[in-house]
């Protein structure tokens, strides 16, 4: 779980957009880029070479 005062600074490194925890898959989802960003071991891999497409 991300903090939710921490999340609100996050952004998408790739659309500059806002980021979403997901619980169901641990990652970060990003709707404006369409891709997901892994959370491992509690920390979230914002690089544009973790992001995986969403669904």
């Amino acid at each position: 779980m991300i903090d939710p005062n921490v999340l609100a600074l996050l952004m998408c490194p790739i659309s500059g957009g806002p980021l979403t925890y997901n619980p169901l898959t641990e990652s970060l989802d990003s709707a404006d880029a369409g891709v997901r960003f892994p959370i491992i071991d509690g920390i979230p891999h914002l690089l544009e070479s973790a992001a995986q497409p969403l669904g």
